[in-house]
């Protein structure tokens, strides 16, 4: 199993930039692919960004051009740094990883992103 613990979200005003972490730990070796998921109040899960082992990256074109992701793997820790903040990127944001073939998955317990002024 593998364990993810979110930190970094919080109260941003428009045109502000934030960087969330992810920290994974257990069965590291398992994960083939970290990313992060939002959830506005009121709409589904969807894909803000994704990081595969080998080192391909796809981003939401709602993000592209604002948002990076990138791996530690010292540190077995994923970073979604957030730039040119919007009122429409408020939301729940989730750290998820899975393992090769879907055989396995895993969820933070979120961190509030809120962008406000």
């Amino acid at each position: 199993q593998v364990q993810l613990v979110e930190s970094g979200g919080g109260l941003v005003q428009p045109g502000g930039s934030l960087r969330l972490s992810c920290a994974a730990s257990g069965s590291i070796f398992s994960i083939y692919a970290m990313g992060w998921y939002r959830q506005a109040p009121g709409k589904q899960r969807e894909l803000v960004a994704v990081i595969i082992n080998g080192g391909r990256i796809n981003y939401a074109d709602s993000v592209k051009g604002r948002f990076t992701i990138s791996r530690d793997s010292a540190k077995n820790t994923v970073y979604l740094q957030m730039n040119s903040l919007k009122p429409e990127d408020t939301a729940v944001y989730y750290c998820n990883a899975v393992g090769k073939g879907g055989s396995f998955g895993s969820w933070g317990q979120g961190t509030q992103v809120t962008v406000s002024s």
